[in-house]
């Protein structure tokens, strides 16, 4: 446990080394919550409810969805896995006496921590500029629920990335492209733009079968409050098992991948 404290520690200060990166994730995603944010105030011109939502209740979930996204996605191992089982440099960690998916798993939490601290303030400064109508639950129940359920996301979103990630062992040139699909269905399936449940009955009953509401639009759904004591428990049995099944298929290659892994590193 101490040699992951101390990556945790280092990976949070190795944040502050690369500026320019960390300043382009924030500003990126600070523009697509003002692109959200603009599409649902047209929507709302001249109504007070739409598609099943009221303005307070949809501002309150465009303001969720810039925290959720900044917790679940910052993930630096997303960009350095790839390529050390590409490049061979994976080598140098499996001779140290540490689990390599567990450092960047401690990696990734240290960012998301520094994330978190800035996407508060983010937050707190748009509220102040815009001063929208929002309207968030002030149940402990569903309180305590969203964040618990926003902590398995950002841990089931680790493993299905690391699913992606692991083709590299059998095809070095792949995993990029596939990132960016899986990067893609996120963006558009998780409800990261608009609540899954204005889709079509049908469309939405059949993404509530993939893991991808549970990365943002269900937890969302319970901060808001716009959600029943029954659902909480489905959402909460479908959390638990896409977090199970994730992480055993992601160990399961990785352990294959490590059998035909032959690259010498650096």
């Amino acid at each position: 446990m101490k040699k992951y404290l101390t990556v945790f520690q280092l990976s949070f200060q190795n944040e502050f080394t690369y500026r320019l990166n960390f300043i382009l994730w924030r500003v990126r995603n600070i523009l697509r919550i003002l692109m959200v944010f603009f599409l649902w105030n047209s929507v709302f011109s001249g109504r007070e409810t739409a598609f099943g939502y009221t303005r307070p209740e949809m501002m309150a979930y465009v303001f969720s969805v810039l925290f959720i996204n900044t917790f679940v996605m910052s993930a630096p191992s997303n960009d350095n896995v790839g390529s050390q089982i590409s490049n061979g440099d994976l080598s140098n960690f499996l001779v140290k006496p540490i689990n390599y998916l567990h450092y960047w798993l401690t990696r990734d939490w240290a960012s998301k921590l520094l994330n978190i601290l800035f996407a508060t303030g983010e937050i707190f400064t748009l509220y102040i500029i815009f001063r929208p109508e929002i309207l968030f639950t002030n149940t402990t129940t569903f309180l305590f629920s969203g964040i618990l359920v926003t902590i398995i996301a950002a841990f089931i979103y680790f493993y299905l990335t690391k699913i992606v990630i692991s083709v590299a062992f059998w095809a070095p040139e792949q995993p990029w492209g596939l990132m960016f699909v899986f990067l893609v269905l996120y963006e558009i399936l998780s409800g990261g733009i608009f609540p899954l449940d204005v889709l079509p009955l049908n469309i939405y009953s059949i993404l509530k079968f993939t893991p991808f509401p549970y990365l943002v639009y269900f937890p969302i759904k319970l901060l808001v409050g716009n959600a029943t004591y029954p659902e909480i428990v489905n959402i909460f049995i479908g959390s638990f098992s896409w977090l199970i099944l994730s992480k055993w298929i992601s160990i399961k290659l990785w352990k294959n991948g490590l059998k035909v892994y032959s690259a010498s590193g650096n």
